[in-house]
């Protein structure tokens, strides 16, 4: 009888055992710089940081900086240049409706009342509410990649916009801004995201 009673616990134990294994495989954190979760609904996020690249392209050249971004719901976005050292430590401030650019190295602040500068299209939270508004929103995947997809009708330069999210881990990588031949004009690449 006691035999059956350890055996029966045992099984007991190891199942036990095996459903915290497996819900707590679920919440551990992969990849080489960007933050996993298997929940992550981007149309729904309430905040991010991030590190990336962003190059604007011209006609006669392209220009890369290298910059962090803060998003906190509803509507705070910071931008700080961190490369070119030329320009290095410009912020830019907004509040969805205010904007305030700073320049730490030259000791120069700007504000402006009422004004949502055009360089918010570079931010993701400004992506995810063209794509939840937009008439000519969709999404298509790959092997790999989620390609979310809208036209934003910014001007001529700014008319699409293309979201690549990690299939696994349902974050973004890069994004594309393309003018109205659907040419890219600014392409941003995700070095490190957190979402919340």
């Amino acid at each position: 009888m006691k035999k059956k009673l350890l055996i029966f616990f045992l099984i007991i134990i190891f199942i036990l055992i095996f459903i915290f294994i497996k819900f707590e495989y679920k919440n551990i954190k992969w990849g080489n710089n960007i933050s996993k979760s298997d929940n992550i609904d981007i149309l729904n996020i309430s905040s991010y940081e991030a590190e990336v690249t962003v190059e604007v392209h011209s006609n006669k050249n392209i220009n890369k900086y290298l910059m962090k971004q803060k998003y906190i719901k509803p509507n705070i976005f910071e931008m700080e240049v961190l490369e070119p050292n030329n320009i290095k430590g410009l912020t830019i401030k907004c509040d969805g409706e205010n904007t305030e650019i700073e320049n730490s190295l030259l000791d120069i602040k700007m504000e402006y009342e009422n004004f949502n500068g055009k360089f918010s299209t570079l931010s993701l939270i400004s992506f995810i509410n063209y794509y939840k508004n937009g008439i000519e929103s969709e999404t298509e995947e790959t092997e790999n990649e989620i390609i979310m997809k809208t036209k934003i009708n910014v001007n001529r330069y700014q008319t699409y916009q293309k979201l690549y999210l990690n299939k696994n881990s349902k974050l973004p990588t890069k994004m594309e801004i393309l003018d109205s031949n659907k040419e890219i004009t600014v392409y941003i690449l995700y070095n490190e995201i957190k979402v919340n």
